[in-house]
Parts: structure tokens; sequence; C-alpha cells
């Protein structure tokens, strides 16, 4: 049989209101301001639960990176006994409040097999594996995480030991006295080789590209709070110029621990790629140490109990960690719209990247993290609002 068979047997419901792909952050934010509007909707998560990313696939020690301040859904902070970087637990025990406070119930278990504007019917028809969902609106809200990024290493096949790519890592524990190669230097490498070690683990980690790495907080504040402070008064190039003069008084030469700089600064290049600089949490004082060893070579094949880099050095390792990073899963099920690119990620970048055409609008794609969710979830409900209330007007026959 067809898909588009299989497609004629299931259950059709005409939504009254937006539908929104995924229970995440963004997902409900979005719903959050909708109903704070008047206006109804229906999130789907393939999941069982809301921010199924963060209960499912981080690791234990993981924390909010900047300031909870920075860090809020709109309409909606934090309880005030949350310390200033709230842990994974906190975070989705806020996510869980949030949703329960705006009375936000997703339908669970609903994997969004296709997603297509109906030109003749003017409205968008939403698959899962069993139930079709027609809507005025479509609100893609599964982000630019949804999917890890594996990449392909010649024998990994091979290898005998443990291979785990960060979303599937939870603690350190289980690799004590274990020589573990990390590959990748970002927020997540950079933690998980802390983790290890906290663990008494041995971890090498693998660092394939030139790196910002920023202290948390300089004297007494948060670097992202200054940045954000100076930004309003300077240009971006001056701003990370200051920045990168507080990193270096504060942290040292990076370069001479194998963690060079791009060219370009922390912020610009954040803009420009969405490449996010690594927040210092102590694994650069281990660095130093070198209790965590920096491979600047890139690995060339992996062996059955090793691996082989670009120089022709052979390490053996008992486990491997991929901190490769995620990806959008947008062009996988988001069917004749040409919004997004191969990437899955908007065309039109932030701040704009909100809205296409059709009714079909985005959150959670500004590389810009949950400030970026909110501004956008806010202006997503005014403009679907704006529409919904015309349309229930003409419905009750009462316009003024």
């Amino acid at each position: 049989m067809g898909s588009c068979e299989k497609d004629q047997l299931l259950m059709v419901k005409k939504i009254n209101g937006p539908i929104i792909v995924g229970a995440g952050p963004s997902g409900i934010a979005v719903a959050a301001c909708l109903k704070q509007n008047g206006v109804p909707s229906l999130v789907l998560e393939r999941s069982d639960c809301i921010a199924s990313l963060w209960q499912y696939k981080t690791y234990d020690i993981l924390k909010l990176h900047l300031p909870k301040q920075f860090c809020e859904l709109p309409l909606f902070g934090y309880p005030k006994n949350f310390p200033k970087y709230p842990t994974k637990e906190q975070f989705v025990s806020y996510l869980v409040a949030y949703a329960k406070h705006f009375d936000i119930k997703p339908k669970f278990n609903q994997t969004v097999v296709s997603a297509e504007f109906e030109l003749e019917k003017d409205i968008w028809r939403v698959v899962t594996q069993d139930c079709v969902y027609e809507s005025r609106w479509l609100v893609v809200a599964t982000g630019e995480n949804a999917e890890a990024v594996v990449p392909e290493i010649q024998g990994i096949e091979k290898f005998e030991g443990v291979v785990r790519h960060t979303s599937e890592y939870k603690s350190g524990s289980e690799f004590k006295d274990k020589r573990v190669l990390v590959v990748g230097c970002g927020n997540s490498g950079m933690e998980v080789s802390l983790d290890l070690c906290n663990h008494h683990a041995s971890p090498f980690m693998v660092v394939r590209n030139s790196v910002h790495v920023l202290p948390r907080e300089m004297f007494g504040f948060t670097t992202f709070g200054i940045a954000m402070a100076l930004l309003k008064w300077l240009p971006i190039r001056v701003v990370d110029k200051l920045i990168l003069l507080m990193a270096n008084i504060t942290l040292g030469s990076t370069d001479k621990l194998g963690l060079r700089r791009p060219k370009t600064g922390p912020l610009e290049l954040k803009n420009a790629t969405g490449k996010t600089p690594v927040l210092d949490t102590g694994a650069l004082s281990l660095i130093k140490s070198g209790k965590i060893k920096v491979v600047e070579q890139g690995v060339r094949e992996i062996t059955r109990n090793g691996v082989k880099f670009m120089d022709g050095q052979e390490i053996a390792f008992h486990s491997i960690v991929l901190a490769t990073g995620y990806k959008s899963n947008v062009p996988f099920w988001l069917k004749g719209s040409d919004f997004f690119t191969d990437d899955g990620m908007p065309k039109t970048p932030f701040p704009n990247g909100w809205k296409g055409e059709k009714g079909l609008y985005t959150v959670g794609f500004t590389r810009r993290g949950l400030l970026g969710t909110t501004c956008d979830a806010l202006k997503i409900a005014k403009d679907v609002t704006d529409q919904w209330r015309p349309i229930t007007c003409n419905s009750k026959h009462n316009c003024s």
C-alpha cells in the first residue's frame, strides 16, 4: 500500500488553531503566548514528555551556560530560590511548571511523518503515524538540535570499545580508569572531558577546528552580560576585541594549549555561523595541568583498540565519546517548502526568520538560545492572534 493510500485511512482532525510541532522550550513558549491571547493550539511531540532532549539526551552535570535571567521563557520566570546557573533537573522542572501554569497539554508519541501545505484547501496537512491533523497555521518548533550528528569515521565499526555520542553519555562514572577519546572541543566536549577527569578517567580531546574559549564570568560579572551591555553602545567588532582582551587577561593564551582562536571574534562568529564560544567551567585548568590532553591532529582511522591520527601517531583507547553536536531534522518531514535550507535552518536570518508564507512559522532556530526563542514566540503569537480575531469575529457575526 502506498503512502498516499495509508494517509487516506488515517483519522483526520481539524485543529481550531495552530499546530505546533515539538514540545521543547520553543514549542511550549509559543503555545503559552497563544494561550495568553485566547488562541488555542495543538502541540505534537514525538517523545513521551516535555523537553525530551533535556530529559533523555543530556549528561548529568549539565547546567545552563548563561545566567537564568537570559534563559527565561516569556510570561513566566524562574523560582527565586534557583541558583544563577540552574542545573539540568532544575531547568526541566521549570519547563514542566511552565506548561502546567499555562495548561499546555501536548499530544505525546506523535511522530510527524510529513507536513505539507494544501493549496486547494488553504490548510496545512500534518501526518503522524496514526492521524492527520489540519490547520491554517503550522509552527515548526523542533529546533536546531533535533538529531545527533554522528560523523562517518573510517574503521569505527571495528572498534571493540564503547562508542557514545554525547546524547547517550550520562556520567563519567562508567569510564573510571579508562582512556577516552573525546571527539570535539565545543561546550559539550569540554564539559564531558571535565566530567571524565572528575571520575578518574583519562580524556584525550580532539580539537578539529579553531575555537573561542571564554571565561563564564570576568571580574565578578557574567561574560554574556558584559557583552550584552557593551553591544548597546559599541559595534560588535569593538566588543569582540574588548571581550578577547579581558579573556586573555583572565585565562591567558589558549593558543599555547592547542586551542587556536578563530580570526573572527566570538560574537561576530556566533552571528555569522551559529558557532557558540566555549564558556569555561573548569576544563581549561585541567588542560593546563595535563589531566585533559589536547590532540591537535584529526582522526584518520579507528582501529580495533585505538585510533590512528593524521600525523601517523596511534594511541590505544578504551572508549570514544563523540561530542559532535546536533542538527535540525526539518528537511526529513517538512515538504514542499523552500523556507528552509538543506541543513534545516531558515534561509532568512534573525530577527526575520520566524515567519514564512501561507501560515508557516518557526521558533527555536535563531542560534541565540532562549532569548531568541522568547523573541520569536511573542512575534508568532501576535501575528496569529491578529489573524485569529477577524475569523472568530466573523464566525460569531458580531463585528463592530
